[in-house]
């Protein structure tokens, strides 16, 4: 006698709500983006070849088919970029370089990222720039190294100051054009080429607002743009960008965000 209850197991129910954050996480990666097209067409031709294969079509389904097959080496070739940044997700927004981290084996001492006096010197560099409309580029790294981003750029290692970035943000100054990149207490370079995100954008931002969102995807770095048309403050974190910012709420990002103690 066939039972009239199916069994669910917690595990099913588990299960189910990892393929969904899954799924959510893969969208909100590729929303906006050339990759989602190309996930709505290639969707569309499995859902055909599920029905060329239902209607018994031999010649269509045998060539779907061969295209299927090669379905995973096709994914991989096409969504590149967008696998590689699932990945630094994966590995640096949620911290799993932390949990792997060989310092907290041995101990290692802990330290503040940027001290009040350095995010207070950040601020003021930033609300000059914005009433000058200098334009400005400021990245502070998270747990992620960024030294690939470093290398494109020129070798600074000096401390956090105000007067300082708005030199190197000088339109006159050979260095203006590129980022800056802060680790830990101090501004490590200068000149700094970033990519830039393939999400749709609002076509008045310019490619330093497309460098500092692009940053973020990339890494678990927080980007601040300094808009060199309208002197305005932006902030991009996590692939978002928040435009606008006043002199008040920059300082409220950057102190939950950076006023926390963190592994050497």
């Amino acid at each position: 006698m066939i039972s009239a209850f199916i069994t669910i197991r917690f595990l099913d129910i588990l299960d189910i709500i990892l393929v969904a954050i899954l799924i959510y996480q893969l969208y909100r990666l590729i929303k906006g983006t050339v990759a989602f097209n190309i996930a709505v067409g290639l969707f569309s031709l499995y859902l055909l070849w599920l029905v060329v294969k239902a209607l018994n079509m031999e010649l269509l389904g045998s060539i779907m088919g061969q295209f299927i097959g090669v379905g995973v080496l096709a994914l991989i070739i096409v969504f590149h970029p967008e696998i590689r940044k699932f990945l630094v997700i994966i590995g640096s927004r949620y911290n799993l370089n932390r949990l792997l981290s060989f310092d907290k084996l041995f101990g290692a001492g802990k330290e503040k990222v940027i001290n009040h006096q350095q995010i207070a010197s950040l601020v003021d560099a930033c609300e000059s720039m914005s009433k000058t409309k200098t334009g400005a580029l400021i990245i502070i790294a998270g747990n992620s190294e960024l030294n690939e981003q470093i290398n494109t750029g020129e070798l600074i290692n000096a401390e956090v100051s105000s007067s300082l970035i708005r030199t190197l943000f000088f339109k006159n100054s050979p260095l203006h054009d590129g980022a800056i990149i802060i680790k830990g207490t101090r501004i490590v370079a200068a000149g700094c080429i970033l990519p830039l995100t393939s999400k749709s954008l609002d076509k008045a931002l310019g490619l330093r607002h497309r460098a500092a969102v692009g940053m973020s995807e990339n890494s678990d770095a927080l980007s601040i743009v300094v808009s060199e048309e309208r002197g305005s403050i932006s902030v991009a974190e996590k692939g978002e960008i928040k435009r606008r910012i006043s002199k008040e709420a920059l300082i409220q990002i950057l102190e939950q965000r950076f006023q926390e103690e963190v592994p050497v």
